[in-house]
């Protein structure tokens, strides 16, 4: 079992001393079969007037600050180490009620999951919903792991990848006709494109671990990341990353899971000032494994 090192530094900077509102820090791995936290720590520079923690809608960690002192910089610095067992991906068999598409929801889940099948945003001319089409068999029924699997290799492979700095989640038509987009983008699309099918699908916000072997096929490392979980009898909520082709939780570190992307904002908060005061926002993250910290420490000793 791994052992994955996160630290994920922010700092807002300011042309003069303000005053800060409420802070929600949704940092913190959600912990389960596959992933445990083992030590966190988070530090907050000025030293809020008091930090407490909370559970929100979905069950996810959310750390609550408030200021009482005024500064020109306000700086969240998390570090946290977790235990990651990856699940293998996820295999249907020909009896598994989900093998084929088509398939039906049970009826005491269908009311928890309804708000994951029902579509969120608009789609006037049925372009996601006809996008979506296109990866079931024209011969009815098809593979349901041959749907998912194609559509998160798909994005991968007709989307282009950008990073881009404006705050929030583009609109998934916009995603769609530019065929560019960010993780968020890319899984917020895929999440639309899957209700339209009527899969129950998930937003999931947290980390994603770039083995060295492998950098030139992944990418969102340096930045936090974001990919879909989809529910299915039997096999339970399963992890896609359409940005990388990741299916199952291999290099995934779940952070929060969400209906939508603006309820799993990794940091927000306001400050009281002038319009003019924010300057800049700095984000600095970094996730390595056991292994590459003992090289890094020992390369520091023979230094």
């Amino acid at each position: 079992m791994p052992l994955l090192t996160i630290h994920h530094k922010t700092e807002y900077r300011y042309n003069r001393p303000v005053a800060f509102g409420e802070h929600r820090i949704m940092l913190r791995p959600r912990d389960g079969h596959d992933l445990r936290v083992l030590d966190s720590r988070l530090e907050i520079s000025p030293e809020p007037m008091s930090l407490r923690w909370i559970h929100d809608v979905f069950g996810n960690s959310v750390a609550i600050a408030n200021f009482d002192e005024r500064s020109e910089t306000l700086t969240f610095d998390w570090h946290v180490t977790v235990e990651h067992n990856p699940v293998d991906e996820f295999a249907l068999t020909p009896d598994d009620e989900a093998y084929f598409y088509p398939f039906v929801y049970d009826d005491e889940e269908f009311p928890d999951l309804v708000q994951y099948i029902t579509p969120q945003y608009a789609d006037p001319d049925g372009e996601i919903a006809e996008w979506a089409r296109g990866f079931l068999d024209e011969e009815s029924p098809s593979p349901t792991f041959n749907i998912l699997s194609g559509m998160t290799h798909g994005i991968r492979e007709q989307f282009k990848y950008r990073k881009r700095h404006e705050p929030g989640t583009q609109h998934p038509l916009d995603t769609l006709q530019s065929g560019t987009g960010t993780c968020r983008d890319y899984a917020l699309f895929m999440i639309e494109a899957l209700r339209h099918l009527g899969f129950a699908a998930r937003f999931v916000s947290g980390y994603i671990f770039v083995p060295e072997d492998i950098e030139e096929h992944h990418v969102g490392g340096g930045s936090t990341h974001a990919w879909v979980q989809v529910y299915l009898p039997s096999a339970g909520w399963i992890e896609f990353d359409p940005t990388n082709g990741i299916i199952g939780t291999r290099d995934l570190i779940r952070v929060a899971v969400a209906r939508d992307p603006r309820q799993a904002i990794p940091l927000h908060g306001v400050y009281i000032g002038s319009e003019g005061a924010f300057e800049e926002m700095d984000v600095n993250i970094r996730v390595v494994s056991d292994d590459q910290n003992s090289d890094e420490e020992m390369e520091a000793e023979v230094s």
